[in-house]
């Protein structure tokens, strides 16, 4: 984890969640508060359904929230999309853009995902922007080409003043119980970093890049020690609080 740069431990609730859930935050804003609270920004990306309870539940214990995709515009006649601006609303920090989850089973493109971002941006949010590779795209060796080809495409070019958030998802680790190793994660990791230092300068060294894939309590220190991760998208381990906050102890 590079030193200068503040972690970021985001939970992304998927599909998953009712006000029952909501116990759990309540249980995990509690653990945080003991001890001087965490050593990162933790962020909770709920169904939008939740998104204004959980921000006002959490809010007091440092959790910040955030909505797990939007829409390219902030408004208009799309049934069932949700704006940038309504999760600003609703009191969102942070969106996710691009999730693998999104680019199959929407076939959402590089472009829609800068577009996405574009329009996190201008409604004041951060955008957690993912890429990543399939394991057909892994076993045939073209997983830095791939990741560095959807920086390419989904990365606004200019976002001076913006946050901006890389998260690296290997799609064929994602709730399936599979990690890539410490050595696979540091090349990715380093790539991406490269990456970004040689488009974005200054900027591009200062980005946080997370880890995304099946991390869980019982790796996450080890990845959190990785060179360049910066910390973590969780998945199903985010739902859980004494999970969730193994992880965010990690740090």
């Amino acid at each position: 984890m590079t030193a200068q740069i503040t972690p970021l431990i985001a939970g992304n609730w998927k599909m998953n969640g009712t006000t029952a859930s909501l116990g759990e935050v309540q249980k995990l804003a509690g653990l945080l508060t003991q001890g001087g609270g965490p050593r990162c920004t933790v962020v909770i990306c709920p169904p939008a359904t939740l998104l204004e309870r959980l921000n006002e539940l959490a809010a007091s214990s440092g959790i910040v929230t955030g909505g797990q995709d939007c829409h390219p515009a902030p408004s208009g006649a799309h049934t069932g999309d949700i704006s940038a601006q309504m999760l600003a609303d609703a009191g969102a920090q942070y969106v996710i853009v691009g999730h693998s989850e999104r680019r199959t089973d929407h076939h959402e493109t590089d472009d829609l995902v800068q577009l996405k971002a574009l329009a996190v941006h201008s409604a004041g949010l951060v955008p957690i922007i993912c890429v990543g590779e399939t394991e057909d795209q892994r076993d045939a060796g073209d997983a830095l080409s791939v990741v560095a080809a959807q920086l390419a495409g989904s990365l606004p070019d200019d976002w001076t003043g913006h946050e901006i958030v890389i998260a690296y998802e290997p799609v064929w680790a994602i709730g399936t119980g599979r990690t890539p190793t410490p050595a696979e994660i540091a090349e990715m990791h380093d790539a991406i970093r490269a990456d970004l230092e040689t488009r974005f300068g200054e900027r591009g060294a200062a980005t946080r890049i997370l880890y995304g894939g099946s991390m869980k309590p019982s790796n996450a220190s080890q990845i959190l020690r990785i060179g360049n991760v910066n910390g973590g998208l969780v998945g199903g381990a985010s739902l859980l609080a004494n999970d969730f906050h193994a992880i965010i102890s990690a740090v």
